[in-house]
Order: C-alpha cells, then sequence, then structure tokens
C-alpha cells in the first residue's frame, strides 16, 4: 500500500531536523548537509504548493491557512539560498542558521498541529494516498530540476486548473515561450513566489531579474 501524504511530509520533516541537528553539532557537516537540506526543502515546498496546498484549500477549507503556509515557504527557501553564500564557519553564519531553523521548524510545527490534522480530517484515506503519490512525483521532479506538472496535463490535485500549475505547449501563444519555460528561467534566478504566478506575471519578473542582471 502506498505512503498518504500525511506519512511522507512527515518523514520529509524529520528528516530536516536529522540534518539541522547535524550542522548544529558538528560544524565540519555543514558543506555536505546544508546543500541538502536547502535543496531539499524547496523540492518538499514547491511540491506541496502544487500538490497539497490546492487540495488543503478546497478539499479542507483550509485556504487562508494555506496561502500563509505557502508564504512562509517563500520567507524560508529566502534564507536557505543567502545561507549558502555565506562563510559557514563565520558567527554571522551561525547566527543565520540558527534563524532559519527556527523558522522552517516553526513552519512544521504549524503544519503538524494544524494543517495536517485538517487534511486527515476532512479526505479519506484513498484521497490521503493519492495525493502522496501526486506529492512523491512532483517532489522527485522537483529535485531532478525538472518543471512541475500538476496530473492530467496542468490540472490539480482537486480536478481543477490552477494558475500556479506549470503548463504544457498548450500555454504557447505569440509570445513564444510557454509557462514551464519562463517557470525554468524563473527558477534559475531565484525568483521567489514563481509557483504561485501565472504565465503572465512570470513573464514579467523573468524580464524585470533578467534585464537587472544585464
Amino acid at each position: 500500500m502506498a505512503d498518504d501524504v500525511i506519512t511522507l511530509l512527515t518523514t520529509d520533516h524529520r528528516e530536516l531536523q536529522r540534518l539541522f541537528e547535524m550542522m548544529t553539532s558538528d560544524k565540519s557537516a555543514r558543506p555536505l548537509a546544508l546543500p541538502l537540506a536547502v535543496a531539499m526543502l524547496e523540492a518538499h515546498s514547491e511540491a506541496e504548493e502544487q500538490g497539497v496546498y490546492p487540495a488543503l484549500a478546497r478539499e479542507a477549507g483550509e485556504e487562508a491557512e494555506a496561502k500563509h503556509a505557502t508564504e512562509e515557504h517563500h520567507e524560508a527557501e529566502h534564507m536557505g539560498k543567502h545561507l549558502l553564500e555565506m562563510d559557514w564557519e563565520s558567527e554571522e553564519f551561525d547566527q543565520a542558521l540558527q534563524q532559519w531553523m527556527d523558522a522552517v521548524q516553526h513552519h512544521v510545527e504549524e503544519e503538524e498541529n494544524e494543517l495536517l490534522p485538517a487534511l486527515r480530517e476532512a479526505l479519506d484515506a484513498a484521497r490521503l494516498e493519492e495525493l502522496g503519490l501526486e506529492f512523491a512525483r512532483l517532489r522527485s521532479q522537483a529535485l531532478a530540476g525538472q518543471p512541475l506538472k500538476a496530473a492530467g496535463g496542468g490540472t490539480g490535485t482537486d480536478g481543477r486548473k490552477r494558475t500556479s500549475d506549470t503548463s504544457d505547449a498548450s500555454d504557447a501563444d505569440d509570445a513564444g515561450e510557454t509557462r514551464a519555460e519562463l517557470y525554468d528561467k524563473a527558477r534559475e534566478l531565484g525568483i521567489e513566489g514563481r509557483s504561485t504566478m501565472n504565465k503572465d506575471e512570470l513573464a514579467r519578473e523573468v524580464h524585470k531579474a533578467e534585464g537587472g542582471k544585464g
């Protein structure tokens, strides 16, 4: 039997906490553990935003909570990327690392104490397993650096079209680029909040970021 989404999410949380403990107790582990933790958190977060939070909002009635959790993802993602640019032996790094770990731990506690119980109460076992399969697939795509596509060719896990989905060639228009291509550019440019943007918003932010680099 497949793991349900709650099991998969909490397993990821425990693995992140293990990496945090490793970086706290053994500074020499940081060059290896930090990039792993940052990549894992980003993939976990993007898979949640694409495959879990829409169900949380629409099927469990937790729309405001899902939006708040997404905002926490973006904040933690920004903090993690900043850490990768710092000297991991510096005192400033110690402080920033602790702030990042505290922010992630706060998010994990909110999710496990409030959001996941709401999801379990609202959805039956079969639906939770379905969401688990979708989350695992999306997380694998994110870890591989592939554009995230919800099941059903751009349709979310709740069966509805979402502007946050990375869609296929059907999104191609006279602008010449699909949303998936723009999403990949936004990912490379480190644009925050990209998973919640539609195609026009992504194009605008990518254009601004590329202009700023030039």
